[in-house]
């Protein structure tokens, strides 16, 4: 046995070392756009930083389109210290990618660019690899609305400001961290992702109303054991397949199953339930692991998910949909004016749900709206969008300990 654990260790090493040599070669062709930094008016006034691998990617492909909006006012680069990654986000992103393995690329970049204002996505602990920079404004703008105990983390001190969605996220903050004064460090920008038009991969038949099963990840303790695919999941999309009078799109978070072979086996299972009942459902049936979230919500008539982001994203539709009701008793829950007036879901109703998602379709829930506008604030067209941009441009005409712009010489 521990000949072959040597023999596994070994073969991992070599597997690394050859990752990491097709890396260095990649990056060796491609060094002139990696590493590129423009010079004059063209330097590059926001970053968004990713220091992470492509498998959170999700945390920030949802910020290119409010991104390249802002882009083109201000010049934007995304930078991320990582081959992988600086490799990956060429291929799909839409902004500049540079890439800054270390302090003294990171150093380079600061001293000659013009950077007024960094974004940051998630509390990864490299953030802080960049933000030990002064000069810029450092914004968390996170990637999602939420409940998890994750959107009042003690790190969020660590930033300038927080771009938050609404009232609720400044009163949450204001329960929840001490010596934080929320009325001044955070800014409310609404949901600019919402302001998105997404195109749809796929079609479905229009005839019949769209469900949209979104569950989040095990999670990586018990207080955040919000997931339902494994206790809800299954029992759900069979009823809604025998039902046979919805289109179904079910899209499983990212990181389902890193820590729970159960979660993911239970994931499997749904997948083949969808592909079974597509041979004679009169509905679309769709497992969706694409790279993009937004057209799924712009799709869907009614969504189910979890304690987690995706409510909060499909909250700003104004559409009905359902929170499951997490069975670990362990999961920290908080009360709050969303869960306390959006219908949720336990594992009995499962069997009943094709009745209450006709139910809510058909009922006008007049609650609703005030709670949207708690979390979220005018969700008009256009209006957080406009928001975002508003907030970014006024950070960037601020210089450093003064309130006034005065530019760098050109490089």
């Amino acid at each position: 046995m521990k000949a072959l654990t040597t023999i596994s260790n070994a073969a991992v090493y070599v597997g690394q070392r050859l990752v990491a040599r097709q890396h260095r070669k990649f990056i060796a062709r491609h060094a002139t756009e990696l590493f590129r930094l423009p010079t004059g008016e063209d330097r590059f006034k926001v970053a968004l930083y990713f220091a992470d691998e492509m498998v959170n990617a999700y945390q920030i492909r949802q910020w290119y389109e409010p991104m390249s909006k802002l882009a083109q006012q201000v010049p934007i680069v995304v930078i991320t210290n990582r081959p992988d990654s600086a490799l990956a986000l060429r291929q799909e992103c839409p902004l500049p990618v540079h890439f800054a393995p270390t302090t003294q690329d990171l150093e380079r970049l600061v001293d000659t660019q013009d950077l007024r204002l960094v974004f940051y996505v998630n509390q990864n602990i490299r953030n802080f690899q960049m933000m030990r920079f002064n000069s810029p404004n450092h914004v968390f703008i996170n990637h999602g609305e939420s409940e998890k105990a994750y959107m009042w983390s003690n790190q969020l001190k660590a930033y300038d400001y927080v771009f938050s969605a609404g009232q609720a996220a400044r009163d949450r903050l204001g329960l929840h961290l001490r010596n934080f004064n929320p009325l001044e460090r955070t800014k409310l920008i609404g949901r600019p992702q919402i302001d998105v038009n997404y195109s749809v991969p796929y079609s479905f038949n229009s005839s019949l109303p769209t469900v949209l099963y979104a569950p989040t990840w095990e999670g990586d303790r018990p207080s955040m054991s919000y997931g339902s695919a494994l206790t809800h999941g299954e029992k759900l999309i069979k009823s809604l397949i025998d039902d046979g009078g919805f289109n179904v799109i079910f899209r499983p978070h990212p990181r389902s199953g890193m820590h729970s072979s159960q979660y993911r086996n239970a994931i499997d299972r749904i997948k083949r339930l969808l592909a079974e009942g597509e041979s004679f459902s009169a509905g679309r049936l769709i497992f969706d692991d694409s790279a993009f979230w937004g057209w799924q919500w712009s799709q869907s008539d009614i969504c189910i998910t979890d304690i987690s982001a995706v409510a909060y994203d499909f909250l700003a539709t104004g559409k009905p949909m359902f929170v499951s009701t997490p069975v670990s008793l362990e999961a920290t829950v908080e009360t709050s004016p969303a869960l306390q007036k959006i219908a949720s879901l336990n594992t009995k109703q499962t069997e009943n749900l094709p009745a209450l998602i006709r139910d809510a379709l058909s009922t006008e829930n007049s609650q609703l709206q005030e709670v949207v506008n708690y979390y979220f604030g005018d969700i008009s067209a256009g209006a957080s969008m406009s928001r975002f941009i508003d907030e970014s441009l006024a950070l960037v005409s601020e210089e450093y300990g003064t309130g006034k712009i005065v530019p760098k010489q050109p490089a």
